[in-house]
């Protein structure tokens, strides 16, 4: 199973082409982009249940909401879709944008709720030498670089001190790991494997982050 090559040609085309009228007439052909796209998203959750629990898979829709947005192009030129973990105690989730250019996985915590934000704060307030051992592993670091994405402050938020060492990690609003990923890479065979691969090194990360997302400074369980 892999991305054909007439997939991302059409998402290149509605790019250029990004009008109602345009997408009307070659709605044959985003049915049939859509159709592989949404065959190789199947197959990725399929592997992704052979080592971690899945409880949702979303395949974002490409009609896009202008109502807030400056930008009034109608369509989203790109198929992404997210996964899930299952349970309380399973945090964290994945994520893959197929996009001429523009390809990315990911995984992590993007915009974690304001509990959960304050409870990563506090834990790496206390000690971060764990979060940055496990992204600085040759594993995850070899497939992600040796830091988080996601929004950040400026400062350090309230409560907490301008001057911590960690004060780079505490002052993010999110934390997520990030692979870019080529059109080569898209349209090769072996894209099912990097994605499962990358998907696998994510593993320590989330295992952490559901720890410390499911109890409390002090250890205990938070999960009744």
């Amino acid at each position: 199973m892999q991305l054909e090559k007439r997939t991302l040609e059409y998402l290149n085309d509605l790019k250029k082409n990004n009008q109602r009228e345009w997408f009307k007439e070659h709605k044959s052909e985003f049915q049939l982009a859509q159709g592989n796209a949404k065959d190789l998203f199947q197959t990725i959750r399929n592997d992704l249940e052979k080592h971690d629990d899945i409880d949702v898979f979303k395949l974002y829709r490409i009609y896009r909401d202008v109502r807030f947005s400056k930008d009034k192009t109608p369509y989203n030129p790109h198929f992404a879709g997210s996964f899930s973990r299952k349970g309380e105690h399973l945090r964290g989730g994945y994520y893959l944008r197929i996009r001429p250019g523009e390809s990315f996985l990911a995984g992590g915590f993007w915009q974690p709720n304001k509990e959960d934000l304050f409870r990563i704060r506090k834990e790496f307030e206390y000690s971060a030498s764990e979060i940055r051992e496990i992204i600085n592993n040759e594993p995850f670091r070899s497939v992600f670089g040796a830091k988080l994405e996601g929004e950040e402050l400026k400062t350090a938020p309230r409560g907490f001190g301008k001057d911590h060492p960690d004060v780079d990690l505490i002052r993010k609003k999110g934390f997520v790991a990030v692979r870019n990923l080529s059109d080569k890479e898209i349209l090769s065979k072996d894209l099912i494997q990097i994605v499962n691969d990358s998907f696998i090194a994510l593993r320590p990360f989330f295992d952490y982050m559901s720890e410390v997302l499911t109890t409390d400074l002090n250890g205990e369980s938070l999960i009744k």
